[in-house]
């Protein structure tokens, strides 16, 4: 499998000298929304900077061959379902890793990606069937080092596969209303968590998750290993958000962010929505409807914290 996995990588770096900007035989024009949100809106593959956008597509290329070179390799369908989804086709990316599956039925790494994004285009129980096998499929394995598309600022990968079907399984949940379902899925991936970042990121969802069902005195207890100064590579937000839950800063200054910043939008819906979702556990849901709705206006529909507002706000409207 390693020597598998090289020679694709190699093939990538020859193809990467050869390859030019062209992907108009690769991704349809977005004439269809990729979604519909769960408040109605049609949903289309969000903007990208021009520079990102040339640079996602000329990796796209070069992964796209690689996969038609290698198309019953796991791993090269995988890479090309997450090239297409880093350009905001995620419904091609879903078409990519359902021809892999049929390749390889029993691929835990292809359902954890279907699976999340199935999440991005609202099919929540989809999503959990997906993620639910990979996890029956997982047991017993080798924790994966999973590596990153998008590389954090040291480029070093943080996560697991196996960590990160559970976090997807449990944020599937979570989204459908299934909070008891949630906390399993999350205490699983919480006990998985072996560094800072993914510890911050399961340590938010319990302690929203244990506040959702009045279990106050867990959630409480989540925060205990949540100390100021903590050495972080990415999840900055989830973090303020958990410093919040503590006390240390104050709901409104995480709804203050620098409108320059590349990654704005992201931080407005990941911490927006710790803020509403901190106002409706305190009893204001005027105020939580009114974060949420802030969160929904901005244009990362795929951001987690998003399709967690836009739940909510649907929930809201059927009461």
């Amino acid at each position: 499998m390693r020597n598998t996995v090289c020679v694709l990588w190699i093939s990538i770096l020859f193809i990467s000298c050869k390859s030019n900007d062209s992907t108009k035989d690769i991704v349809k024009n977005p004439i269809e929304p990729e979604c519909i949100s769960l408040l109605g809106d049609s949903l289309y593959p969000p903007h990208l900077p021009s520079g990102i956008e040339k640079d996602f597509k000329r990796k796209l290329t070069d992964t796209r061959m690689v996969a038609k070179a290698h198309p019953k390799n796991e791993i090269a369908l995988i890479w090309y379902g997450r090239r297409l989804a880093y350009l905001g086709h995620y419904k091609q990316a879903i078409e990519v890793y359902t021809k892999g599956l049929e390749e390889h039925p029993n691929s835990f790494r292809l359902l954890r990606h279907r699976g999340h994004r199935y999440i991005t285009l609202r099919k929540f129980d989809r999503a959990i069937a997906d993620l639910n096998r990979a996890a029956v499929l997982a047991q017993g394995s080798e924790p994966i080092t999973e590596p990153d598309g998008l590389p954090n600022k040291m480029n070093i990968p943080l996560t697991t596969t196996q960590w990160n079907i559970y976090y997807h399984l449990g944020l599937a949940y979570y989204l459908n209303g299934d909070f008891e379902k949630a906390l399993d899925a999350y205490l699983t991936c919480y006990a998985k968590s072996d560094n800072n970042d993914v510890l911050v990121a399961s340590s938010d969802w319990l302690y929203m998750i244990y506040s959702r069902l009045g279990q106050h005195d867990q959630a409480e207890e989540i925060l205990r290993r949540i100390k100021p100064g903590m050495d972080l590579i990415e999840n900055n937000s989830y973090y303020q958000r958990l410093l919040m839950y503590k006390g240390i800063v104050s709901p409104d200054s995480l709804l203050i962010i620098d409108q320059d910043a590349s990654d704005a939008s992201l931080i407005l819906a990941t911490q927006g929505y710790g803020v509403g979702n901190w106002y409706y556990y305190n009893n204001n849901e005027d105020k939580a409807i009114s974060v949420f709705k802030k969160v929904v206006e901005g244009d990362n529909w795929p951001a987690f914290g998003y399709i967690a507002a836009e739940a909510d706000l649907a929930r809201f409207m059927k009461k």
